[in-house]
């Protein structure tokens, strides 16, 4: 029994440490090594921005807190909280600022509002991929600097899955140029976004919730969603045809983000616990993800057509990400800070990127 709870304890402090630092397990003697599982019962109330048990996302959450009950022995309950129930889908992140709630699962570009530079943590377009983006995070400072800006909102952030490349999104008449795009109402948020506002469209902000009766209303013109496993269950195809291959979330991140006073106060057992069980719920999300988009690619309606947006779109968009990029650093500091580590990352990642996946790829094809 003994060295069975030694090696828990060990892989715990092992894999927290594996997350570049988000939590250092302090030296623990014999008599504590087994604390988390003899102490006081804590539950904690975690709201997400997701409809109950919403199929990858959220019950990957649901995975994430049936884990850390099980991990901790039963001394750590996380109550999770589908939208609307206790908080709205995208008001998760001020009501665990003001400890209304003890953390939340969304989007990390739902907040450019707090601060543009949140954008950069929850993918870039035309950037990173999901791989790409854990490295820089946990290795290229990326979770240092989101831990400090979090940290001026009471809120201490954690990788909360990755969804890996997603699609460009569905629109009810094809795009041949970029005219095309003059005047689309498009449900798309982050930095995606604020391209597709240089490029003409006029970019909405909606939760999973509204987005298909607003498809279907005409209340927008075009929607991004996610890949073609939670897009066909949207049931999007029936309101628009064309669907395009992505550029604007080649890797996108999604968070688990706890009120940092409620996470100061578990003790070190319980927050190795939920680091490992994030770390666990990030990997089997993106396999997840791989998963169900190639098997419900394969079963698309024969209605779809399957569109690459055309090169003056593409073109634009490279022109305007530049745009955005630059001026969001000049009017922004910590944009500018958090920009600068994932350009340094980048410039190191893409060589050896190049040689190796993208030459294999390339020779696959």
């Amino acid at each position: 029994m003994k060295r069975r709870a030694f090696l828990t304890t060990s892989t715990l402090s092992a894999a927290a440490l594996a997350l570049g630092g988000c939590h250092k397990p302090q030296d623990h003697s014999k008599d504590e090594v087994s604390s988390a599982h003899r102490g006081k019962k804590v539950t904690l109330k975690l709201a997400t921005s997701w409809p109950a048990h919403f199929p990858i996302m959220g019950t990957g959450v649901d995975a994430f807190a049936a884990r850390c009950l099980e991990l901790s022995g039963g001394s750590l309950e996380i109550k999770v909280y589908a939208k609307d129930i206790l908080v709205p889908a995208l008001q998760v992140f001020d009501a665990a600022s003001a400890g209304q709630i003890d953390a939340f699962h969304s989007g990390v570009y739902y907040w450019k509002g707090k601060n543009s530079a949140f954008s950069i943590f929850g993918g870039m377009p035309l950037g990173l991929v999901s791989e790409e983006m854990i490295t820089w995070m946990k290795f290229g400072g990326g979770y240092a600097l989101w831990r400090e800006l979090y940290a001026k909102h009471n809120l201490y952030p954690l990788i909360g899955g990755t969804t890996g490349p997603q699609m460009g999104g569905w629109f009810k008449k094809e795009i041949h140029t970029l005219a095309d795009l003059q005047g689309l109402k498009m449900r798309i948020p982050g930095l995606g976004g604020e391209i597709m506002k240089k490029l003409g469209v006029s970019p909405v902000l909606l939760p999973a919730g509204e987005i298909f009766t607003s498809l279907e209303r005409g209340t927008i013109d075009a929607t991004e969603w996610v890949g073609p496993a939670l897009d066909s269950m949207m049931g999007f195809a029936k309101a628009a045809p064309y669907y395009y291959t992505g550029w604007h979330e080649p890797g996108s991140i999604l968070e688990l983000t706890f009120n940092k006073t409620s996470w100061e106060k578990l003790s070190s057992e319980h927050q190795a616990i939920i680091t490992v069980a994030c770390e666990e719920m990030t990997s089997v999300m993106l396999q997840k993800f791989r998963y169900e988009n190639a098997k419900a690619f394969a079963v698309l309606p024969k209605t779809v057509e399957i569109k690459t947006f055309p090169k003056d779109v593409i073109d634009a968009a490279k022109t305007a990400l530049s745009e955005v990029l630059k001026f969001e650093s000049t009017k922004n500091e910590d944009f500018k800070r958090v920009l600068a580590s994932y350009e340094a990352f980048s410039a190191l990642n893409k060589p050896w990127d190049d040689i190796s996946t993208k030459s294999f790829l390339q020779i696959r094809a």
